[in-house]
């Protein structure tokens, strides 16, 4: 009888097999000194015809920023690296080139209180491409960038297929086309897949790039768990909460009545420890009911005399801001300055300073029942809760004003509006949504209700207050944290998460802001060009006058 074949006589072979897969390592980790060989055979492989470092160079960049030089092995054997520094954006040419990026390789220029990342480079053996080792490494790149709450990483991506088209095409050109994907680049595609977007091509980064014929794209990586630190404030809050006042517009027999009026919103608010409060356009338009008409007075005349208040309202929001430790945006008020009549909405905050903001746009209303002329300059004002800006009604149905003021910093744009029937509230409002989409803010809209039978130009009103999100899933449903009952006197409060702004600004449904194209259109403010990269501390800080104003100065 044939003894039967032992089938069993493989299985180690293959138990062997598993093993072995089993035990073999990959690791992330920081590079070492000793690891300059094997750092200097994976550039001459990844980079042929590019002089790899040299031992002092290396030795310079773990000295500088050890944390950023990072290699992946297998194995124990080092099978890909990467370089990296911390910048700070503002201190980087839009044209600079490699050398001027790592300061000749030994990232001499790092700056361990910069705010950006720029990644040098990363070389993958071309044996082990495809495994996903370089996202590994911008895992971790991105992991240190929140570690060390860094705005972005900065890269100057390769153009590998450029010079296959170079005879025909500018870069510029040949990156619109990859960007369309009528044209594949394997670097640039991949890097814009991994969440990166291109700004612009820069010439002669890399003069030895043959492939990428020396040129680079700049590509730019915002980190959305980013908390931003300025010196001489307290770090961010996360969560904002917010008042808007649906202010009944009566006559009213005094200056006191009025501040009654005011004073009990700014009490409830307070007690809802509410950080804003957003009052109404032409919230001092009530006290033209108090104003003796002189004869062959008009109602532009009447409207100058209400220039007589400022003085008191002032002080009256001053007092209110710091009694109720609340920063206030006290709706607008018309004032004289120059013979000129101006639509300014002001900015109480609870330290006690006051900043004002022009209003821009006039509508025909305004300028002819009280000749109102407009202003010149978008400010952004810079508060405990983090930077916000004023778009008085009209303005913010130009979507340009919220681009200008999202570009200087503001992720909260207050809304004090004025209008009479429903058709022009929703123009506001709908313009007021759009402004939150296209630029991933938070606008809180303030309206006036009633009627003031005995003032010209300002006889009825049509509101409805209300807390406008950005559209995306994290967000309240329909774009609406709260709103209130059309047409009645009451509050509306709601919480901001600040946090998610963050989250969507890059990892959102869509990114609107992100996504603009600057290739084809542009907008420039103060002869700067708004892009995606001006946060305020990039951008010419506002005047004097207009962010730093005290009480007695706004008096004088």
């Amino acid at each position: 009888m044939a003894k039967k074949k032992n089938t069993t006589e493989t299985r180690p072979g293959k138990a062997k097999v598993r093993a072995a897969i089993r035990n073999r390592t990959l690791v992330v980790r920081c590079l070492r000194a000793n690891d300059y060989a094997q750092v200097v055979a994976i550039q001459k492989a990844c980079f042929p015809g590019v002089t790899p470092w040299s031992k002092k160079q290396f030795s310079s960049q773990l000295k500088r920023f050890s944390e950023g030089q990072i290699g992946i092995e297998i194995d124990g054997t080092l099978v890909a690296t990467s370089s990296s520094l911390i910048i700070n954006r503002a201190d980087i040419s839009p044209r600079h080139s490699f050398d001027d990026a790592c300061a000749n390789s030994t990232l001499s220029n790092h700056n361990p209180d910069g705010d950006t990342l720029y990644g040098i480079d990363i070389a993958v053996l071309p044996k082990h491409r495809g495994k996903r080792l370089a996202r590994r490494i911008y895992d971790a790149r991105k992991d240190l960038i929140t570690e060390h709450n860094l705005r972005s990483m900065l890269i100057a991506g390769r153009m590998p297929n450029y010079h296959k088209h170079a005879s025909k095409l500018k870069p510029e050109t040949y990156l619109s086309r990859v960007i369309e994907r009528d044209i594949r680049d394997p670097v640039i595609l991949a890097q814009c897949a991994n969440g990166f977007v291109p700004l612009h091509v820069i010439r002669n980064y890399l003069p030895s790039d043959g492939e990428s014929c020396g040129h680079a794209v700049l590509m730019e990586w915002f980190n959305p768990e980013y908390v931003s630190h300025r010196p001489g404030r307290k770090p961010p809050i996360d969560d904002v909460r917010v008042a808007a006042v649906q202010y009944q517009m009566r006559p009213v027999a005094s200056f006191e009545e009025f501040c009654g009026h005011v004073e009990f919103f700014v009490d409830t608010a307070s007690d809802y420890r509410c950080d804003f409060i957003c009052f109404p356009e032409l919230l001092t338009n009530q006290l033209l009911s108090i104003i003796p008409k002189r004869d062959g007075d008009t109602a532009m005349d009447t409207a100058r005399r209400l220039s007589d208040f400022t003085e008191r309202y002032v002080a009256l929001f001053v007092r209110l801001a710091m009694h109720y430790n609340i920063n206030i945006i006290g709706g607008t008020h018309l004032t004289v300055e120059n013979d000129h009549v101006y639509n300014d909405a002001y900015l109480f905050r609870r330290d006690g300073s006051v900043a004002c903001q022009r209003k821009i746009h006039i509508t025909p209303s305004e300028a002819q029942w009280w000749g109102v002329q407009g202003g010149d300059s978008v400010q952004v004002f810079e508060t405990d809760c983090g930077p916000i800006a004023i778009l008085i009604c009209y303005d913010v149905e130009f979507p340009e004003l919220a681009r200008i003021a999202r570009a200087q910093g503001a992720q909260m744009i207050f809304v004090p509006f004025n209008t009479d029937i429903r058709p022009s509230y929703l123009r506001v409002r709908t313009c007021a949504a759009a402004r939150c989409i296209e630029n991933n803010v938070y606008c809180i809209l303030s309206g006036p209700v009633g009627n003031l039978p005995l003032v010209d130009g300002s006889d009825i009103h049509y509101a409805q207050a209300c807390i406008l999100t950005p559209s995306d899933i994290p967000f309240s449903r329909d774009g609406i944290g709260a709103e209130g009952a059309p047409n009645i006197e009451t509050l509306c409060i709601h919480e901001l998460d600040m946090s998610l702004l963050r989250y969507t600004h890059s990892e959102g449904s869509v990114r609107t802001w992100l996504d603009r194209r600057h290739d084809m259109y542009q907008l420039s403010y103060g002869g700067r060009r708004v892009t995606d990269t001006l946060t305020p501390e990039h951008m010419p800080t506002p005047s004097a006058q207009a962010d730093t104003t005290t009480a007695s100065q706004v008096r004088k």
